[in-house]
């Protein structure tokens, strides 16, 4: 059972999915443009061992989208805020591409208030574009059933046709008020941060990092940028997968992240 519940944050309205009664809490946080849903295929086998809560970050998703720099620093305090209005304390965080950066960034300045972290294909190292965010970004400022299919087709990498209402999802949220602002404003916030690599030293929590074999949008060679650089890492590859494994191939990504969780490795 997934409920939709909604809290105030600095005057706006967030939303976030809840799902599961375990005493101890997983936060997944969604990437560039996305919402809560990315996550859909996974929480049901999360929440059999944990209390899962999965926020549509501010700016995305069905939460506002105030006038705002949509910097990294700007989630990363996002998500203390978010934390402490939804009584979140010590949970295990996961984070994929944007959400990925934004949750390395928290863990970084936070570093006593994670239990473990799980960094998918995050971004944060890649400066340089790829056909594959190029064909994203497009589709974001020019909503169509064609940009979309073709940018999340591009995106996984397989081949494989695009499950109907991942599109559809994706361009309804495009049109709504201030969503291109918000998109525009953290594309813009990630171009000019610095690379996240000398933040990756305070990370001090155990940490695992997946990356699909085949993402076209952040390739898995940056990877070893985040391995090299946080102490108590681990290193996942799924074969086959694009830039959402989670999307692709839930079953295996769930039984990867689980293991991790409980026993610590891979």
């Amino acid at each position: 059972m997934v409920q939709e519940n909604f809290i105030q944050i600095d005057g706006n309205k967030i939303r976030y999915l809840e799902s599961g009664s375990s005493n101890d809490t997983l936060v997944l946080v969604h990437g560039l443009g996305a919402s809560a849903e990315r996550w859909e295929k996974v929480i049901p086998e999360f929440s059999k061992k944990y209390r899962v809560v999965v926020p549509d970050l501010i700016g995305f998703g069905y939460s506002d989208k105030p006038l705002a720099d949509y910097t990294p620093e700007f989630f990363s305090e996002f998500l203390k805020k978010f934390f402490n209005a939804a009584d979140i304390k010590r949970p295990y965080l996961m984070g994929s591409s944007l959400g990925g950066q934004v949750t390395a960034e928290y863990s970084a300045a936070n570093p006593d208030d994670i239990e473990k972290l799980i960094l998918v294909s995050p971004a944060g190292v890649m400066k340089q574009s790829t056909p594959a965010l190029d064909a994203y970004i497009m589709a974001a400022l020019y909503p169509s059933e064609q940009s979309a299919k073709n940018a999340f087709e591009m995106m996984e990498g397989s081949g494989d046709e695009v499950d109907e209402k991942i599109v559809q999802g994706f361009i309804e949220r495009m049109q709504l008020p201030n969503a291109k602002l918000a998109f525009m404003s953290t594309i813009l916030g990630l171009k000019n941060s610095e690379i996240i690599t000398t933040k990756l030293n305070s990370i001090q929590i155990p940490t695992l990092i997946i990356w699909g074999s085949s993402d076209p949008v952040i390739p898995i060679q940056h990877a070893d940028a985040f391995v090299s650089s946080i102490k108590d890492c681990r290193f996942y590859r799924m074969d086959g997968c694009g830039h959402t494994p989670y999307v692709q191939d839930p079953t295996h990504f769930s039984s990867v992240v689980l293991n991790f969780l409980q026993n610590g490795n891979v």
